[in-house]
C-alpha cells in the first residue's frame, strides 16, 4: 500500500489502524465482548491524532450508534479471523502471516502452540509506532514474532523469506481490512505470492468488501464520523476499481474457499448485528481458504 499525503508519522491508510484498534478496544471493554485485546486501547491513547479517539463504551455514550456499531462488527470479525488462525495452527501450521498487521496484537493476545511464528508486515510507520507502545508496557509474545517492514505495493517476498519465513512449511495467511486498500493489480499479484509461497495444507483468510459493501459503508457518514479524528477522510484511501471477486481468484489458484458473510458469523456467534451494520459492514465477506 503506497502511503497517501496527510498529516503525522504516518500514510492514511496507517492512521485507519487507529480507528480498528479503537472499536476492537470497545469490543473488549464489553462484558459480553467477543474478542479480548488489552493492547488495543494503550495503541489508540498514544496514537499521535488531532482528536482522541473512544476505546471504552462509556467513553463513546449509549447516543454515538456509529462506534457501537463499528465495534459490534469488529468484535464478529476479529474473533472469527482469531478463531480461524488458532484452528490452524493447533492442526500443525506452524507460521502465520499477517498481511496489513496493523495494531492488532496477536501474536501477544492469543494462546498459540508452542513453536509458532507470526510474521507481521505492514508499514514501516505502522510496524515502529507499535513496537514503541509495546516495549514502552513490557510487553512479551507468545508466538515467536517477526516483523517485516514493508509497502505491500512493493514486492515484499525477499522481506518476508529475510525475515524467516520457509515457503516449504503450511502459513496460515490472513488479510483482514486490506482488499478495499488496494488497487486490482496489486491485489492480484498479493494473491499470486500468497499462492506462490503456500505448502500444500495452507490456509487463508481474507475479509472482502464488494463493492456494493464499500458503498453503503461510504453512504453512512463514515467520512465525517472519523475525519475529525484522522485529519483525513478514509473514503478517499478506497480504491474501487472494478476487479474479480477474492473468492473467485483463490479458486482460480486452487484454493478450496468457503465464504461467510459478517452478518452469519454474528448470528454464528450469538452477536447479531443492528440493522445500520448488517446493511452495511456485515454484508462484508469472511473467506476461508485451504490449498490442497
Amino acid at each position: 500500500m503506497s502511503a497517501r499525503k496527510g498529516s503525522g508519522a504516518l500514510p492514511g491508510v496507517g492512521r485507519t489502524a487507529f480507528v480498528v484498534a479503537a472499536a476492537r478496544a470497545i469490543a473488549t471493554d464489553r462484558p459480553d465482548g467477543l474478542v479480548e485485546d488489552r493492547f488495543a486501547g494503550r495503541f489508540v491513547r498514544a496514537a499521535p491524532l488531532p482528536k482522541p479517539l473512544p476505546t471504552t463504551v462509556a467513553e463513546v455514550g449509549a447516543e454515538d450508534g456509529f462506534w457501537l456499531r463499528l465495534a459490534d462488527y469488529q468484535g464478529v470479525r476479529s474473533r472469527a479471523f482469531d478463531d480461524g488462525l488458532l484452528g490452524a495452527a493447533r492442526a500443525g501450521v506452524g507460521q502465520v502471516v499477517l498481511l496489513a498487521a496493523g495494531l492488532d496484537a496477536r501474536a501477544y493476545r492469543l494462546p498459540w502452540p508452542p513453536d509458532t511464528t507470526v510474521f507481521e508486515l505492514d508499514h514501516p510507520g505502522v510496524l515502529a509506532f507499535k513496537q514503541r507502545v509495546l516495549d514502552g508496557g513490557v510487553a512479551v509474545p507468545i508466538a515467536r514474532r517477526r516483523s517485516v517492514a514493508i509497502d505491500l505495493a512493493d514486492d515484499w517476498e525477499p522481506a518476508l523469506t529475510a525475515a524467516g519465513f520457509d515457503p516449504d512449511r503450511r502459513t496460515a495467511w490472513l488479510a483482514e481490512g486490506l482488499l478495499p486498500y488496494l488497487s486490482p493489480e496489486v491485489e492480484e499479484r498479493m494473491f499470486g505470492t500468497v499462492d506462490r509461497l503456500s505448502a500444500p495444507g495452507s490456509h487463508a483468510a481474507v475479509e472482502a468488501a464488494p463493492a456494493e459493501v464499500i458503498a453503503a459503508v461510504r453512504a453512512r457518514s463514515l467520512g465525517p464520523a472519523l475525519r475529525g479524528h484522522l485529519d483525513t477522510d478514509v473514503r478517499e484511501l478506497w480504491n474501487t476499481e472494478p476487479r474479480p471477486a477474492a473468492a473467485d481468484r483463490l479458486r482460480g489458484l486452487g484454493w478450496e474457499v468457503e465464504v461467510e458473510s459478517g452478518v452469519e458469523a454474528a448470528v454464528r456467534y450469538h452477536r447479531p448485528l443492528d440493522p445500520g451494520a448488517a446493511d452495511s459492514m456485515g454484508a462484508s465477506l469472511l473467506l476461508t481458504a485451504r490449498l490442497i
